[in-house]
């Protein structure tokens, strides 16, 4: 049995394509409020890539802070769809990964990377499309000791993430879909979206805009709105 600090458990099952294709055309918003905003990964996490949607099925990785070697073992099996996912403390003293981490990655079939850990070849990362996001950026390399682990929970910013959680990231941030739920969210998500556009479509157009909901809100806790300033 191989010793805590350096195990590698296997991977779990990955969500439909169907499913993955579904994510890809809905907010992260949408998706957070359906989840009561729970499963939010955090706002110190940002998108150090050019820009564009990131879904993808968690290859969940734990390494000491400032420490890699686990990580090139994550990006050497990572499914083509995988998203990897590195708990790295949080602490951004060394680089976890760079250019040519996030290359091979790519280049392997990756949905993606999210280090909560600091990166590094910040200006290269920032000019490719393959989605990184990362707390922080530090010149000073990574040590490649160990110990490591993957396919193991870890927590990123707010958010328990277990092996097999869809990773969904947008400009807004990045949030966790258990797979178990994602069928129901998808769908309470999609209603919210037609919503939304049927709002922003009377916002814009002509028609009227009903917000006494705001005063009757406020009256419902106590606030006394003088005459003229009433909807």
């Amino acid at each position: 049995m191989a010793p805590i600090g350096f195990r590698i458990l296997p991977f779990a099952p990955q969500p439909s394509a169907k499913t993955i294709a579904t994510l890809r055309k809905i907010a992260t918003a949408h998706l957070s409020d359906n989840m009561n905003r729970l499963h939010a990964i955090g706002p110190d996490l940002w998108p150090c890539h050019s820009g564009g949607r990131m879904v993808g099925t968690a290859l969940t990785v734990k390494v000491s802070p400032g420490d890699n070697l686990m990580v090139h073992k994550a990006i050497d099996i990572a499914r083509p769809g995988d998203v990897i996912v590195v708990d790295a403390g949080g602490i951004c003293t060394q680089a976890i990964i760079g250019e040519i981490m996030s290359a091979i990655a790519e280049r392997r079939g990756a949905a993606g990377m999210v280090i909560d850990g600091a990166i590094r070849d910040a200006d290269a990362l920032a000019i490719s499309p393959f989605p990184v996001y990362a707390r922080g950026v530090t010149h000073r390399g990574p040590y490649k000791n160990g110990p490591g682990e993957i396919n193991v929970p870890v927590v990123i910013g707010d958010a328990v993430i277990n092996p097999g959680d869809i990773i969904i990231g947008d400009d807004d941030g990045l949030l966790a879909l258990p797979q178990a739920l994602a069928n129901e969210t998808i769908e309470l998500a999609q209603i919210q979206a037609k919503k939304e556009a049927a709002m922003l479509k009377t916002i814009r157009g002509k028609g009227k805009l009903d917000r006494s909901w705001v005063d009757e809100t406020l009256r419902e806790k106590g606030c006394v709105i003088p005459p003229k300033m009433r909807s």
